[in-house]
């Protein structure tokens, strides 16, 4: 089959000019120190606003049969769907107040999630939940988060304001030592690691921002002693306060309608604008709800996810939002597996021209909502759809129609050139603010076990790091050769998806079954053989240069590393095929490459 190249009049764009353009607009914005213009947060910028200031307790020198570190959604399912397969103690190590991960650091004015609640949340029909709105709010997933902890008893052993600081595996007593910023030296049989995707904010490296004499914060850790208000708006202390905001992604996207109505001038400091498409968030229908019939959440997150991960062709679309209707552009974002027919030519020369006609609406719809023309402008993306995370809101665009509110390109600039005491300077222009807040996002998925502030000794004392040298070495990603029960969640050598929650929520079920099976053979550990993981290592990379193509060519952000993309050996047919190759290995004899030293 060949598809050929359409021409500008037929199509009604000229695709070598909007490619042209694209190009274009991506070097405006690439900086040679790349990922290095950003640095980790410290001190205050990493305190908790939110938990007790003078939480103190004794050191913990007991046993449990699991230790879960990270307390957000990842860490909440992989206890829960433990304690479903009988395992009696569990402990949950979180590094803040409370359960949440995610949802219990980021409070900021405007926060919900931009992925569907009955698909995002998890375990609803466990708990007999159905939110209270078609994209939730903080606070309702927070609350969400507590639920779980409450129903499956995590409560009664977590750990909170708590930091692991150790793993290290004790051959003689077949456990692991488990050590904390607390000074607890715990022992365990299986530990899981999920922490590290949303928590760790990262904070622009402007020189002089240290000698801003105003106030300061990054939106993860928001003020509103500062600013008044709640989650929900009404910051009535930013009546008489200049603000300025760095950033315009997915948090600025929300932040920006509650600044701009509250406060008496706010300047938003853009480097690349993000795709505003429609919102459209709704309470849920009492009557939909009463109507739902068991099994009902588990078969809406499959539809979902076969939808935007490529999975057996959907008759139906039960969540039928932007997500699912743009489906067909996301596996430049996360892979699918394609079963088309089409060559790999052919694929991406229609993929192209769908993801122009779909970039061309987003930027029609910035033109007939903003009414300064050199304002829309600047507010038009250019470059793939999934070059950056897409956004949808109902209020961002309009803000920027308000007399108060100022857009500042900084994309010539490399973004603010510097602060002073009292401005921010960009070109040639002063700005004079008394409050900056930073939405400039995360070090994402930057675990602790990854960047080594979570040192983790195998057997014979050997480091994981060392032992991860050249490259991750797991199998599924989940386990590695020489760290016996030993599990990690992510995104590490396995598969994604827009919706992290059910990609976690499978990962938990499959760790769960494991542990289970370990239990029933007798086994005293669970660790793959080396020969299982050199075959795993081996098969990844498909579509990896393909994507790595791609991202070469957008515009700098966290998905290409501030535009120096790296090859990633992730699981190429996406996520949908990824959970049905760990359902066949389980119920053929996949485990018996796990389960060794049978009691």
């Amino acid at each position: 089959m060949s598809i050929t190249a359409g021409v500008p009049n037929e199509l009604g764009f000229d695709p070598e000019a909007l490619r042209a353009k694209y190009r274009h607009e991506r070097d405006r914005r690439i900086r040679p120190d790349g990922p290095g213009q950003y640095q980790p947060a410290e001190g205050a910028f990493a305190e908790d606003p939110y938990a007790e200031g003078d939480f103190e307790r004794e050191p913990l020198q007991d046993t449990v049969d699991a230790v879960v570190i990270g307390g957000g959604f990842g860490g909440l399912l992989a206890a829960a769907r433990l304690r479903q397969v009988g395992v009696e103690r569990i402990r949950v190590v979180e590094k803040g107040g409370d359960f949440g991960g995610t949802w219990y650091w980021n409070r900021y004015p405007g926060i919900h999630c931009d992925i569907e609640s009955y698909v995002y949340l998890p375990l609803l029909e466990e708990l007999g939940y159905v939110p209270e709105w078609k994209y939730a709010p903080g606070e309702e997933i927070r609350r969400h988060a507590r639920a779980i902890g409450r129903h499956f008893g995590l409560y009664r052993d977590a750990c909170f304001q708590t930091a692991v600081t150790g793993l290290a595996w004790d051959e003689e007593a077949v456990d692991w030592l488990v050590t904390t910023d607390r000074g607890d030296r715990m022992r365990a049989r299986y530990v899981v690691v999920s922490n590290g995707t949303l928590d760790r904010p990262k904070l622009p490296g402007i020189p002089g921002i240290e000698s801003f004499g105003g106030h300061l914060f990054h939106t993860s850790r928001w003020d509103f002693g500062y600013t008044g208000g709640d989650a929900d708006g009404r910051l009535h202390k930013l009546a008489d306060k200049r603000v300025a905001l760095i950033g315009t992604g997915a948090t600025a996207i929300q932040v920006v309608p509650h600044l701009g109505r509250d406060a008496q001038q706010l300047f938003v400091f853009q480097r690349t604008p993000s795709t505003v498409d429609v919102r459209d968030n709704r309470r849920t229908d009492p009557e939909w709800a009463a109507s739902l019939t068991p099994g009902w959440q588990r078969r809406r997150m499959n539809n979902f996810l076969d939808i935007v991960a490529g999975g057996p062709a959907v008759t139906e679309d039960l969540v039928a939002d932007a997500w699912t209707a743009s489906a067909h552009l996301l596996h430049n974002l996360t892979p699918v597996e394609v079963r088309d027919g089409l060559t790999p030519e052919d694929r991406e020369r229609l993929d192209e021209l769908a993801d122009f006609r779909k970039m061309n609406a987003i930027r029609a719809r910035v033109a007939e909502i903003v009414q300064d023309p050199e304002t829309a402008r600047l507010l038009e993306p250019w470059y793939r759809y999934t070059c950056k995370r897409p956004t949808f809101s109902d209020e961002y665009l309009q803000t920027f129609n308000r007399p108060n509110v100022t857009l500042v390109d900084t994309a010539d600039h490399g973004g603010v050139e510097r602060v002073t005491g009292d401005s921010l300077v960009v070109g040639d222009r002063k700005y004079e603010v008394d409050c900056i807040i930073l939405a400039t996002g995360f070090q994402v998925g930057r675990s602790d076990v990854l960047t080594g502030r979570l040192p983790v000794y195998g057997r014979g004392g050997t480091a994981l790091l060392a032992h991860w040298k050249q490259g991750p070495r797991t199998l599924h990603g989940f386990y590695s050769d020489g760290f016996p029960n030993l599990f990690t969640m992510g995104s590490v050598q396995n598969a994604a998806s827009v919706n992290f929650t059910h990609i976690l929520d499978q990962q938990a079920i499959h760790i769960a079954e494991v542990v289970a099976q370990a239990g029933k053979r007798g086994a005293r550990w669970v660790e793959p053989s080396t020969s299982a993981v050199d075959a795993w290592v081996a098969s990844l990379g498909e579509n990896s240069e393909a994507l790595y193509k791609f991202q070469a060519e957008c515009t700098p952000g966290y998905y290409n590393n501030e535009g120096k993309p790296r090859l990633r050996a992730g699981y190429g047919k996406g996520a949908v095929a990824f959970h049905a190759l760990l359902e066949h290995w389980r119920d053929n004899g996949g485990l018996d490459d796990v389960l060794v030293d049978a009691e």
